[in-house]
């Protein structure tokens, strides 16, 4: 994988102008008690100062935890959720200071592919009616009487079969109906595909044939991609950066070679740990690192470092000094660590 200021995979380049940027976003649920009158006790801090660039043609790749943040950083990026602070940036522009025909224009360039192709397509929907709704809410994209053609065409350009325009999605398998939702995110042409976790319902060799077919939209189309998952091999194949999420919190950050083979937080090093290798050589070799305890609630997050409750190298500064992810001296990527330490993983 190239180094940041060289050309990725994909085409993107690290100095190049960001299609979105992300600074300090900040989405906290409250927590009420009470029937008739309520009152706040709290908050779940879902996601808490997340920051982030996006370049054109790239794959960011975001890891971590169930309840880590991740799907509410996607719902945040979609205008789904209204964030409790923070700011993003689609090409310059404030996506939360939109609204009206900005917005509407907005949507039309940040798509988004569901993590569940059983439940995100309308089974009374014929796939032609499911690929072509964005048409019916965005008519000045296809003229009425062209939408049929276009519909056939995504359903080609996305490896399924342009005569089938008129099933119904229980007609389809798991993988098939991942493609419809594929063709449906690509109807208006946009910019920027958000997956949230966009293949971990689909089997193992599905899940192949569905990163292929994004890698190869993506190389065609130019596209950004936002990949959501918690399958750390998963990322890595379709990645070019990659961000690490733990309680709302990006805790590392850095290209897919120095995540995988030169991680330096403590978090990280323990997922790739767990991180099956079929080589048993190389997995005789390789130190297992099992963490303590639970994750802690996002209601309720320790102090300082959040990591630390479950950290072999947490120390006092850790409880009272909450690390900021930046670089340290011989980092070779930016960290969220008082001590944080390069340490070489296999990983498959």
């Amino acid at each position: 994988m190239a180094p940041e200021a060289e050309i990725h995979r994909s085409g993107g380049s690290a100095d190049a102008e960001p299609i979105l940027r992300v600074e300090n976003l900040v989405k906290h649920f409250p927590i009420s008690e009470g029937i008739l009158f309520t009152k706040r006790v709290g908050a779940v801090r879902a996601v808490d100062g997340v920051s982030f660039d996006l370049r054109r043609g790239e794959t960011l790749g975001i890891v971590g935890e169930s309840g880590c943040g991740k799907s509410t950083l996607a719902k945040l990026l979609m205008r789904l959720e209204t964030p409790t602070s923070g700011r993003a940036y689609y090409r310059g522009q404030d996506i939360f200071a939109l609204s009206g025909a900005e917005l509407r224009r907005l949507r039309r360039n940040i798509q988004m592919v569901m993590q569940d192709p059983y439940t995100s397509l309308n089974p009374r929907m014929t796939v032609g009616d499911i690929v072509g709704e964005p048409f019916e809410i965005h008519p000045e994209v296809a003229p009425r009487g062209d939408r049929r053609r276009r519909v056939q065409e995504l359903l080609d350009l996305v490896g399924l079969n342009p005569e089938h325009i008129n099933r119904y999605p229980h007609q389809f398998s798991g993988g098939q109906r991942q493609r419809i939702g594929i063709a449906r995110a690509l109807a208006l042409r946009p910019e920027v595909i958000i997956c949230d976790e966009p293949v971990s319902a689909l089997d193992v060799s599905i899940q192949a044939q569905v990163i292929n077919l994004l890698e190869r939209l993506q190389d065609e189309l130019g596209l950004s991609y936002i990949f959501i998952a918690h399958d750390l091999s998963v990322v890595r194949h379709i990645s070019d950066r990659v961000a690490v999420m733990y309680l709302g919190k990006i805790v590392e950050i850095g290209t897919e070679e120095q995540i995988y083979t030169r991680p330096t937080h403590p978090y990280t090093q323990a997922l790739l740990s767990a991180v099956p290798v079929p080589d048993p050589t190389a997995r005789a070799h390789r130190e297992i690192i099992r963490l303590e305890g639970d994750v802690p609630s996002p209601a309720d997050p320790p102090s300082g470092c959040r990591f630390r409750t479950r950290c072999w190298k947490a120390q006092e500064r850790c409880a009272t000094e909450e690390p900021a992810l930046v670089h340290r001296e011989a980092d070779p990527h930016p960290s969220a660590c008082h001590f944080a330490e390069r340490r070489e993983h296999v990983v498959a």
